[in-house]
């Protein structure tokens, strides 16, 4: 299964390490930190404010798109990838 994260991007289910909240991020230095070191990989999606962060193994997305708007998207039921 796709999930859609912004800007007409889709990542798979199965490759999101977690979705998180910007406001949490943000307090947080081990995350600053995370994200410094992968800033190569980072894709800003929100030409806007950015309200959540999703994370896989590959990209850190910048998602215009609320953390609880992410997950009600991920946990609905859909066509499975086989």
């Amino acid at each position: 299964m796709y999930l859609h994260v912004g800007e007409e991007v889709l990542v798979r289910t199965r490759d999101i390490i977690a979705i998180l909240d910007v406001d949490s991020t943000s307090t947080s230095p081990f995350m600053e930190e995370f994200i410094a070191h992968q800033e190569q990989q980072v894709v800003h999606l929100a030409k806007g404010t950015v309200k959540s962060i999703v994370v896989t193994g590959n990209h850190i997305y910048y998602s215009p798109l609320a953390s609880g708007t992410l997950k009600k998207r991920s946990q609905k039921l859909s066509v499975q990838e086989f």
